[in-house]
């Protein structure tokens, strides 16, 4: 699971708990200007052969955690309970989305898409 604050013109993405470890990653911070939205996405593409894993865990359709290769581009992972799960578009960064997973997708999604909208 993901945490999410807003703080100095960025956005701060804390990866909670054992999912430090199985997605190789503790935090990201990604700058305002570079977030292009952010939507619930449900029924995220985590099933076999739908990705290549690169670093981190993956077991297909139970969960996926750290960078995969997908959609031709980089993309991060931390999602356990897909129907927790949001996708945040990003531009001129290393991953081309981060797909997480979020105590409450719907303002997750206000939250970032709010302050994007605000940093315009």
């Amino acid at each position: 699971m993901v945490e999410i604050k807003i703080e100095a013109g960025k956005v701060i993405f804390e990866v909670q708990g054992w999912d430090k470890f199985l997605s190789l990653r503790s935090r990201l911070e990604i700058p305002l200007a570079h977030i292009g939205g952010a939507h619930a996405d449900p029924h995220p593409a985590m099933g076999w052969f739908q990705g290549l894993k690169l670093a981190g865990a993956d077991f297909p359709n139970i969960f996926r955690a750290g960078t995969f290769y997908q959609e031709g581009s980089l993309l991060f992972w931390d999602v356990h309970h897909p129907e927790k799960t949001i996708v945040v578009d990003l531009a001129h960064e290393t991953y081309k989305k981060l797909i997480i997973e979020v105590p409450d997708p719907d303002a997750a999604v206000a939250l970032i898409n709010d302050a994007v909208s605000k940093n315009r």
